[in-house]
């Protein structure tokens, strides 16, 4: 895998990935035009755990209509400000839904699939939580 930054002005930058996708990053803490760097990092934990969960009970057969993971996180005092500690929190809708199976998706990315929460798990305290929305059958033909 490969990519490659470059210095855009002040301090944006623009990511290109080796699969021709770009991402603007922004570290300026005034008047930002991006996520900085650790947001990215943090909001590619959420999404690798999701792609995992979301998948995982699709093969389940659950019908899931929703994902989100509420992420958050808690950084060192001094330089470098490392994460210290990440939260995943599993936000899961659909049809009768196993919370079972939910839960089971949801191990199964923080402890085997989900490259980069393991990765960061050999330095960060990451914990990981769900809660289970069963849409409301009347809800959905509305």
């Amino acid at each position: 895998m490969q990519a490659k930054v470059s210095w855009v002005d002040n301090l944006s930058f623009i990511g290109r990935s080796g699969s021709g996708h770009a991402v603007v990053f922004d570290a300026n803490r005034e008047g930002s035009t991006a996520p900085s760097p650790m947001e990215m990092l943090l909001m590619s934990a959420g999404a690798c755990s999701s792609v995992d969960v979301v998948s995982i009970l699709q093969k389940a057969r659950q019908q899931v209509l929703g994902c989100e993971v509420e992420l958050s996180a808690e950084r060192a005092d001094s330089i470098p400000k490392v994460f210290t500690k990440i939260h995943l929190h599993f936000v899961v809708t659909g049809h009768e839904l196993s919370e079972k199976q939910v839960a089971r998706a949801v191990d199964l990315s923080a402890d085997k699939y989900c490259s980069v929460s393991i990765m960061l798990a050999s330095s960060v305290a990451v914990s990981h939580s769900y809660s289970v929305n069963n849409a409301n059958q009347t809800a959905e033909s509305e």
